[in-house]
């Protein structure tokens, strides 16, 4: 009788680490709902983030690289501009902005 209680322990506590383990979340680098790029400091000095799953569009030339969200009826949206001295520098911009929202999947 001993034994079979011991068996049944055992395994209750193997079926109780099962059920456990089930409810562990994993870790998720990132979330297209919240994924965040740092952008220039504004005029006053404050550090920016913008969020990358609410950017609409994105324009790119030689001058800036202009992230475009919020954007709703009569001009409702917003912009940051990140600048640049060249064309390369600002495709350059585009790929770490590539990386950081796949980072974010």
């Amino acid at each position: 009788m001993r034994t079979c209680i011991t068996a049944v322990s055992v395994g209750f506590l193997t079926i109780c680490g099962l059920v456990g383990s089930a409810y562990a979340q994993p870790v998720i680098p990132g979330s297209t709902a919240f994924c965040l790029y740092e952008v220039p400091l504004d005029e006053s000095g404050k550090r920016r983030w913008i969020n990358l799953g609410i950017v609409q569009y994105i324009e790119a030339t030689a001058k800036d690289v202009k992230l475009v969200y919020g954007g709703g009826a009569f001009g409702a949206g917003h912009d940051s501009k990140i600048p640049v001295s060249s064309m390369e520098e600002a495709q350059a911009v585009l790929e770490k902005l590539r990386r950081v929202a796949a980072a974010c999947r």
